[in-house]
């Protein structure tokens, strides 16, 4: 259960004066990305999610010169008379408010302008306080819509310095200022989770001295990363972040491992069977795998590689270990094309080898799913590969001695415990991840694992061709493609992002649209792919590409992983601007998989930004995706290369690991200490930190910690 002080926290935003729905609506759109859960339901906004929103900048309306002193540029604040309204005959011309002090004039410009409203604002004669952007037409001085428009009796509630937020279309800063503020106002007194020698080392305030110096700061420095209180709630997330990895590692090494060590016949086979042999990078993550399996203590590694390292080769060598002990193994991967995917790869080199392999999808009929269900029961079946399926109850293992997760972002921490359960608690875990994660985040993201890295590709892989062409040249895109197809080519075309489409709508329409563009083009030689289609019509679709009936492939990002067509030598991505480094990266990755030579065009859209600029330019220059990862963290920070739109994996809501790496390093050693003292979190400090794990929505980490 959570604290019942951090209710108020976790309230609907409309609890607060002045939030109705369709502010709430707006409101949850800027401040949760899009407003919708994962299931498309749109999840109500809270009161946390409007703390959260941290400002970005900061207004200095502490300026108050004379009219005849007026800079050239700037925010100003003018003490003045209200003179004469100007009204204009034409709509699209500006209504005019001529005010005066002392010492010259100013006119104050409204558009679209409501006259009644600006005459009960602005009487003539009366004295106002008015702050906002100067602007010089015509060698006058104008304000065009103020800021504020104050009496004498409201001058005194001028912010002096006012944070600026991100906002979105339809919402003043204002009104989303006044939501914050109401926001802070339900802060309840919380108790001290951190240290107090570090918060006297740092001179850090308390939690709620922090965020209202962030949300309501007195100079412009305590913006900045560095501040105290900045840093403090950083240090907040980062250690929420490292506790949560500790216990759940924790949970998950638990109980006693076994000692796996087989005796190598199966992996013999599966090596002679190869058509290649295995890189150095390969065989030193075999033998650390080896070693973590032989151990008697539990394993739980992660396996990283590029794209195209050959980690489901290290997979399936390492399910052989299992096999060649006696014992089961699962390979589970996030959809049912990977899965298949994998499948494809693996089962030639199992059925070389005398490995007993099967498959389980949410897709089987009931008359396969139960004969192999009894199967896998009995211990007839080595190896099962397969999806969520492999979660529910009525799975059943005679011995399971290895797990292997492919894509692990793509799984919650209770998915990992779901499938241990199944063993026992005693099976070893290996997950997989094709998205290379620069080393400073691993930690933030795989605290809970040991890492092993695949950085070489195997022999044979073609390297890359990448171009860089404005979409502007699309027809000679076409038209090359006509080469390519009359040469017997294939084909990928990626869809466009599109920033409102977080269920994937309007990331469909994309493609349909692009899909129907090219079918003229190329009559019956075009397939479409996207998330929102059924499982059967995916395979059609895939089947009828790999087999050559197809020549173009038009699809959304659901291509991003898993899919093996090495006949595919041509990727073009469209909007390539749109996407992330590591995105475009993983694309890419879907060529260059076979004999022929390959290539990777990436279309933009003019003019580029300097960012987009220079994320095309490294994508031109290296293939290396570790590489390309600390690219990616340089040019957008860690919020973006951890933004779940362009990798599934979790973002920080305070925390900038570029800017404050070192606070992680301090947080892990001071998560393992607390952890190593007070191990069920039951001391004063301990409860405060279960707190923290809820207030930063480590629930899950809480539930460990209850189920012992």
């Amino acid at each position: 259960m959570r604290p019942s002080e951090l209710n108020p926290l976790f309230a609907s935003a409309l609890s607060l004066p002045g939030i109705g729905a369709k502010l709430e609506r707006v409101l949850a759109k800027l401040v949760r990305g899009t407003g919708t859960d994962r299931g498309g339901s749109r999840a109500p906004l809270r009161v946390l999610d409007l703390i959260w929103h941290l400002p970005t900048g900061l207004i200095d309306r502490s300026l108050r010169p004379k009219l005849a002193g007026l800079p050239r540029s700037g925010i100003v604040t003018v003490d003045v008379v209200i003179g004469r309204h100007r009204p204009s005959g034409n709509r699209r011309a500006p209504y005019r408010v001529e005010c005066h002090d002392d010492t010259g004039s100013l006119s104050l410009v409204f558009f679209h302008a409501h006259a009644d409203y600006l005459r009960r604002m602005l009487p003539e004669g009366e004295r106002r306080l008015i702050s906002g952007r100067i602007e010089w037409f015509s060698g006058s001085p104008q304000i065009a819509h103020p800021d504020y428009i104050l009496t004498a009796e409201e001058m005194a509630a001028l912010p002096l310095l006012e944070p600026v937020y991100p906002l979105t279309a339809g919402l003043a800063p204002k009104v989303l200022r006044k939501a914050i503020t109401s926001a802070l106002d339900t802060l309840p007194h919380l108790p001290e989770w951190q240290d107090p020698a570090l918060l006297a080392q740092r001179r850090w305030p308390s939690f709620t001295s922090a965020l209202r110096a962030v949300h309501e700061p007195a100079r412009p420095e305590e913006l900045q990363a560095d501040s105290p209180a900045r840093a403090r709630l950083a240090y907040d997330e980062l250690l929420a972040n490292q506790l949560a990895l500790s216990l759940v590692r924790r949970q998950l090494k638990r109980a006693k491992g076994r000692v796996t060590a087989g005796d190598g016949r199966i992996r013999d086979r599966i090596m002679a069977a190869l058509p290649y042999s295995l890189t150095g990078a390969q065989r030193m993550a075999l033998a650390e795998i080896a070693g973590d399996m032989g151990s008697g203590d539990r394993m739980l590694r992660l396996l990283q590689g590029d794209v195209g390292s050959g980690k489901t080769v290290v997979a399936l060598l390492a399910l052989a270990a299992a096999a060649e002990a006696g014992l089961q193994g699962a390979l589970v991967a996030p959809t049912e094309i990977l899965a298949r995917q994998h499948l494809e790869t693996i089962e030639p080199l199992a059925q070389a080898a005398g490995l007993r392999i099967a498959v389980l999808t949410g897709r089987e009929s009931a008359s396969t799913r139960k004969p192999l269900l009894e199967a896998m029961a009995m211990g007839a079946v080595d190896l099962v590969v397969g999806t969520h399926a492999l979660f529910q109850d009525d799975v059943v293992f005679r011995d399971l001695g290895l797990v292997v997760i492919d894509e692990q972002h793509r799984f919650g921490v209770h998915q990992r415990l779901a499938l241990q359960a199944k063993a026992g608690g005693k099976a070893d875990m290996l997950v997989m991840s094709a998205t290379p994660i620069p080393r400073t985040l691993s930690l933030t993201l795989y605290g809970d694992m040991d890492i092993s890295r695949l950085t070489e590709k195997p022999a044979g892989r073609q390297p890359i061709d990448t171009r860089v062409t404005s979409i502007e040249r699309m027809d000679e895109v076409i038209e090359g493609l006509r080469r390519a197809f009359s040469n017997g080519a294939r084909a990928y075309w990626v869809c466009p992002l599109v920033e409102e489409a977080e269920d994937g709508a309007d990331d469909r329409a994309a493609a349909e649209a692009r899909y129907r563009a090219l079918e003229q083009a190329f009559p019956g030689r075009v397939g479409l792919l996207h998330g929102r289609m059924k499982a059967a019509e995916k395979d059609m679709v895939m089947a009828r590409f790999k087999a050559g009936e197809l020549s173009l492939l038009v699809a959304t990002t659901v291509i991003e992983v898993g899919v093996n067509v090495p006949e595919a030598t041509i990727m073009v991505v469209e909007n390539a601007e749109r996407f992330g480094l590591a995105q475009l990266h993983q694309l890419r990755g879907r060529v260059g998989r076979g004999a022929g030579h390959s290539t990777c065009l990436l279309l933009y859209q003019p003019p580029l930004s300097g960012t987009a600029s220079a994320r095309l330019k490294i994508m031109r220059q290296t293939e290396d995706g570790f590489l390309i990862a600390e690219e990616d963290l340089r040019l957008r920070g860690a919020g973006e290369v951890l933004g779940t739109r362009q990798s599934g994996l979790p973002s920080f809501r305070v925390a900038d690991i570029e800017q404050q790496g070192e606070l992680l390093a301090i947080a892990r050693k001071d998560a393992a200490l607390v952890l190593e003292k007070d191990p069920d979190l039951t001391t004063s400090r301990g409860q405060a930190l279960r707190m923290l794990l809820y207030l930063f929505e480590r629930d899950e980490a809480v539930r460990l910690l209850r189920a012992g």
